[in-house]
C-alpha cells in the first residue's frame, strides 16, 4: 500500500465502532452514527486491501440490526401483500446508533432504500468465495424480502432529500443489490425468484422512466443529473462503461457538476451552499481509472489530496466556484463547520488509488456488466 492509502485504511480502522459499525464521522454532531449508503462503500474498500475481518465485522453489526426489526418488516410486508399503503414512518431506519439501534423520532429523514440496496451488493462481493455465517444470511435474506416487496416505493434519495420522487441511483443501487443476494441465497429459491423478478423490474422502470434524452436523469420527470449516476457503471455495473446512454450521462455529470475543488452532488444542492464533495470526486476517478483513463483518474484525485486537513483528514465537502454564501452560513451556524474528517471520503479515495495503482488484494472484478440480461 502507498502511504497516503495506508493512513486512509488506518483512519477507517480506527473509526470502526467495537460491534463493527463504521462511523459516519468522529467529530460531527449530526454524523455520530452508521450509515449502510457509508458502510458498504467502506467495507468494499477495505476488503480491497484484505482487510476482511473489518468488513465482516460490518456485515455483521448490519445483519444484527435489522433482525431486531424482522417483526416490523414481515409486518410491513404482509400490509404490502394485503394492498394497504406503506407506512413510511416504520419501514427500516437510514441509520442506526453504533450499538446497532433504530432511532425513531429523532427527526433525521428515516426512509431510504438505497443503503438496503447497496449494502447487499457490498455483501455479495465481501462473500465471493466464502460462506456467510447463518445470522449474515438471516439478515441478507430479510433484506431481500424488503426490497423486493418494496423496491418501487417513493423514498428518500442517496442525499436523504425528495421523499415522495423516484430516483435514478437508488432505484439502481435496489436492482443491483437485489441480483447480488439471488447469487447468496441460493438456499431460499422463492426469496431467489422474488429477488430477481424485482431487480429486472426495478432496472426496467430506469431504462424506461428514468433516461431522458438519451440520458439517464436524476428522478422521474427531473431531467438534471446528480453525481450519484457514476454508481450506474460504478461500481454497481449496471452499464457497461461504454453504454452510449452512460456516456452521454457522465459527460453531462461532468459538464453540470465538475468544479474547479470538486464534483457536486446536484446543481440546487444548498446544503453548506452546495459545496464540492470529496468522495464523490474520488468516486469520479475511481470510474475513470476503472475505465482505464489514468490521467484523468490521477488528476481528479489530486484535486482531492489538495482539501486535506493538516492532520491528513478528508472532509465531506468543501466551498467552490458557485457555493451560495448565505447557506454556507446558515448550516454552519446550525450545525458548525461541515463535517471533517468523513469516513466515506477516505473510502473512497482508497478504492480509487487501489484501482490506478493496481494494489488490489484478492481477485480482480473487471468483467461485463452483471445486469447486461436485464436490458
Amino acid at each position: 500500500m502507498q502511504p497516503t492509502i495506508a493512513a486512509d485504511v488506518r483512519f477507517l480502522l480506527e473509526h470502526q465502532a467495537p460491534g463493527g459499525a463504521y462511523l459516519a464521522s468522529p467529530s460531527f454532531s449530526q454524523y455520530p452514527f452508521g450509515w449502510l449508503r457509508d458502510g458498504a462503500f467502506i467495507a468494499h474498500a477495505l476488503d480491497h486491501v484484505g482487510e476482511r475481518e473489518s468488513a465482516a465485522a460490518f456485515h455483521g453489526w448490519v445483519a444484527r440490526a435489522v433482525m431486531r426489526l424482522e417483526d416490523d418488516v414481515h409486518a410491513l410486508i404482509e400490509a404490502r401483500a394485503a394492498g394497504a399503503v406503506a407506512d413510511h414512518e416504520r419501514m427500516l431506519p437510514t441509520r442506526f446508533t453504533p450499538e446497532g439501534h433504530a432511532e425513531p423520532g429523532a427527526g433525521w429523514p428515516d426512509f431510504q432504500l438505497d443503503g438496503y440496496g447497496q449494502w447487499l451488493w457490498s455483501l455479495a462481493e465481501h462473500a465471493r468465495g466464502y460462506s456467510l455465517p447463518e445470522d449474515v444470511r438471516a439478515g441478507a435474506t430479510l433484506v431481500t424480502q424488503y426490497l423486493a416487496a418494496f423496491w418501487d416505493e417513493p423514498c428518500y434519495d442517496a442525499w436523504e432529500e425528495g421523499r415522495t420522487q423516484h430516483h435514478t441511483a437508488t432505484l439502481a443501487s435496489v436492482s443491483a443489490g437485489l441480483r447480488a443476494a439471488a447469487g447468496l441465497l441460493d438456499s431460499a429459491p422463492a426469496v431467489v425468484a422474488a429477488a430477481q423478478a424485482a431487480a429486472e423490474s426495478a432496472w426496467r422502470f430506469v431504462l424506461e422512466r428514468c433516461v431522458v434524452d438519451g440520458c439517464f436523469c436524476k428522478s422521474v420527470r427531473n431531467p438534471a443529473v446528480d453525481a450519484s449516476l457514476v454508481w450506474l457503471a460504478t461500481p454497481l455495473r449496471l452499464v457497461d462503461d461504454a453504454d452510449p446512454i452512460f456516456e452521454r450521462t457522465l459527460a453531462r455529470v461532468e459538464l453540470d457538476l465538475l468544479r474547479p475543488d470538486g464534483l457536486l452532488r446536484f446543481q440546487t444542492d444548498t446544503f453548506y451552499g452546495g459545496g464540492a464533495w470529496l468522495l464523490l470526486s474520488a468516486g469520479l476517478a475511481w470510474h475513470h481509472a476503472r475505465a482505464g483513463r489514468r490521467e484523468r483518474a490521477a488528476e481528479l484525485l489530486a484535486l482531492v489530496e489538495r482539501q486535506r486537513g493538516g492532520d491528513g483528514g478528508l472532509p465531506e465537502q468543501v466551498p467552490t466556484e458557485g457555493t451560495d454564501p448565505w447557506f454556507l452560513d446558515y448550516w454552519t451556524r446550525r450545525w458548525g463547520p461541515s463535517a471533517s474528517p468523513l469516513s466515506w471520503s477516505h473510502a473512497m479515495v482508497v478504492l480509487a488509488r487501489c484501482e490506478l495503482d493496481g494494489a488490489r488484494a484478492g481477485r480482480s472484478r473487471r468483467g461485463s456488466p452483471e445486469h447486461t440480461a436485464l436490458r
